[in-house]
């Protein structure tokens, strides 16, 4: 695998929604073709979630981005919550097509948003994976958008000023800095393994029981999204 483009400081506007394009065209005809009781199967990544309430929460934070309502306390676990309870009268069929419009729409806005909310982007490919690994569809947090992915997390690690880490990955060309790089901080810890198990530390999910080296840092310090 090879990266679409180097990974550089700037921040690259279009990366988000090119990122939620490319997950829209391999996940909404994966969910479609989906039986409906499939729609009820644990999502073990998010624990208490159905892969629908993952759907739903995802659709609904899409829809607020568009629609640029972000009220004192969301993205909390309660808004959360109320959101996927708004839509339990929803069908499938119109959770899924909210997403559809929210992975459609919402790359302009984040663009425009200056970097703000591109980690919703990038949360919004992770919760993808999430639902592909409650399916037993292999390569949950690969595919087409992975390139992508890890260049989004790049930057916003760095953003952060994350733990600064140089990733050796067996399945990209060149090493894959993220974090803190400036070198002030601290030096630089090492990971060694494959892309789609460095994401899943950075999102907080269970390694899968794949091999890796993880070096200078815990895996609790690299987690992005708190959960």
């Amino acid at each position: 695998m090879t990266t679409p483009a180097d990974v550089h400081d700037v921040r690259d506007p279009e990366l988000p929604g090119r990122l939620l394009t490319i997950e829209r065209d391999a996940l909404v005809p994966l969910l479609r073709a989906r039986a409906e009781e499939d729609f009820a199967r644990p999502a073990a990544a998010c624990p208490g979630w159905t892969v629908r309430d993952v759907l739903a929460h995802c659709s609904a934070a899409l829809t607020r981005v568009v629609e640029s309502r972000f009220e004192e306390g969301v993205f909390s676990p309660e808004s959360n919550d109320r959101d996927i309870a708004a839509r339990a009268g929803w069908t499938n069929a119109q959770v899924v097509d909210e997403l559809e419009r929210g992975m459609t729409e919402a790359g302009a806005v984040i663009a425009e948003a200056g970097g703000v909310l591109d980690k919703i982007a990038l949360g919004e490919w992770v919760h993808a994976g999430d639902v592909r690994e409650a399916f037993g569809e292999p390569g949950a947090y690969g595919g087409a958008g992975l390139p992508y992915a890890l260049m989004l997390l790049a930057h916003v690690t760095r953003e952060e000023g994350r733990v600064p880490l140089h990733a050796d990955l067996d399945d990209l060309d060149e090493p894959l800095r993220l974090g803190d790089v400036s070198g002030g901080r601290r030096p630089p810890a090492r990971y060694i393994g494959d892309a789609a198990t460095l994401v899943r530390l950075y999102a907080g999910r269970s390694a899968g029981g794949a091999s890796y080296e993880l070096a200078g840092a815990q895996v609790e310090e690299l987690n992005i999204f708190g959960r």
